[in-house]
C-alpha cells in the first residue's frame, strides 16, 4: 500500500517518512511490504490508512485540487481533520495508534462482533437489534447507505439480530472480519481512555467545514471537532446522513482520497446524480484531472 505513490511522487514519499518519524518506527515498510498479519492489527491499520490517505490528499492539493468540505468514515474523520488543518499529521498518527489499541482492548477477543445487514431499512434493523438483544448489546453501528447497515455488539446478540433481520425482510446478514465491535456502547471504555488525550491535543479551527460522523453536522470550531471525535468512538457512523448533508450544503463532486473505493461505492448508492472519483495512485489522479476542468478544481 502506497509503494508506487512514494516511488513516483516526492510529496508522498516525504509524507511516509514523516509518519515514520512521528511514530518512531518504519510504518512505511509495513505499508509497502507487510507482513499482512501485522498490518491488519488495528493499532497498525489505523495509522497506516491515515498515512496513505494523507499522502494522497497532499498530492491532490499539490496538483490544484481545492476542497470546499471534508468528511471521513470512522478513522477517515481523522484524515479529514488533518487535511482541514484541525490536527497535525504527527498528532493524528499517534492518536489513532492509541485509538486502535484502546478499541481492541475494550472487548476481549471473541466477545464482540459486527455484521452487515443488506436490504433492510434503519427502522427494521433497529427493531431486529432490540428484539434480539436479550440483555446484551447489539445496535446499528454504521448507517452506510440505503439498504446497507452494519450492526455491532456482543457476538451472540449480533448473530441473533442477523437472523431476526432476515426474518423481517433483510436479504442477507454478513458477519464481518473485524477485531472488535466498533461504534457501539461496548466501546465506552475506549472512548473514556481516548477522550483526555484528544482534548489535550493542540487543535485549530478547521480551514474548511468537516462534517462529523456522530451527528452529520459541519464542524467549524476546534472544540466542536474534538468533541465529535471523542463521541464517535462509541456512537454510530451516520455516513448516509453525512453525504446528504454535504450535498445539501453545496457539494457537487466527491473525491475519495486513500486506499480503495469503498466510500465511492456508498456515495453512489446514496445519490447517483453526483460525480464520484477515487484516488489512491497516479492513474486515479490523472483520471480525476482529466474529468475536472480548471473551474471545478478551484471550487
Amino acid at each position: 500500500m502506497g509503494r508506487s505513490l512514494a516511488a513516483a511522487f516526492p510529496i508522498c514519499r516525504d509524507t511516509f517518512a514523516e509518519a515514520d518519524a512521528a511514530l518512531g518506527e518504519p510504518l512505511s515498510t509495513l505499508c509497502f511490504d507487510g507482513p499482512d498479519d501485522r498490518l491488519m492489527l488495528t493499532e497498525n491499520t489505523q495509522p497506516a490508512i491515515l498515512a496513505m490517505s494523507t499522502a494522497v490528499a497532499r498530492l491532490a492539493v499539490s496538483r490544484g485540487l481545492r476542497p470546499a468540505f471534508a468528511a471521513g468514515h470512522s478513522l477517515g474523520e481523522y484524515s479529514a481533520h488533518v487535511a482541514a488543518g484541525t490536527l497535525s499529521f504527527a498528532d493524528a498518527l499517534r492518536t489513532v495508534r492509541r485509538r486502535g489499541r484502546y478499541m481492541q482492548e475494550a472487548v476481549p477477543v471473541g466477545e464482540g462482533a459486527m455484521a452487515a445487514i443488506l436490504g433492510l431499512d434503519v427502522e427494521g434493523v433497529a427493531r431486529a437489534c432490540a428484539e434480539a438483544a436479550e440483555g446484551q448489546v447489539v445496535t446499528p453501528a454504521n448507517l452506510n447507505a440505503p439498504g446497507q447497515i452494519v450492526i455491532a455488539g456482543h457476538t451472540a446478540a449480533v448473530a441473533r439480530a442477523g437472523e431476526r433481520a432476515k426474518a423481517l425482510g433483510a436479504k442477507r446478514a454478513i458477519p464481518l472480519a473485524v477485531s472488535a465491535p466498533f461504534h457501539c456502547s461496548l466501546m465506552k471504555p475506549a472512548e473514556e481512555r481516548l477522550a483526555p488525550e484528544l482534548r489535550a491535543l493542540q487543535a485549530h479551527d478547521p480551514a474548511i467545514p468537516v462534517v462529523a460522523n456522530v451527528d452529520a453536522q459541519p464542524k467549524r470550531m476546534a472544540a466542536d471537532a474534538i468533541d465529535a471525535l471523542v463521541r464517535q468512538v462509541s456512537s454510530p457512523v451516520r455516513w448516509e446522513e453525512v453525504v446528504r448533508r454535504l450535498i445539501a450544503d453545496g457539494a457537487t463532486t466527491f473525491v475519495e482520497l486513500g486506499p480503495g473505493a469503498v466510500l465511492a461505492g456508498l456515495i453512489k448508492k446514496i445519490d447517483r446524480s453526483v460525480p464520484v472519483f477515487s484516488v489512491e495512485d497516479g492513474s486515479g489522479l490523472a483520471a480525476l484531472e482529466t474529468a475536472l476542468d480548471a473551474s471545478e478544481r478551484s471550487e
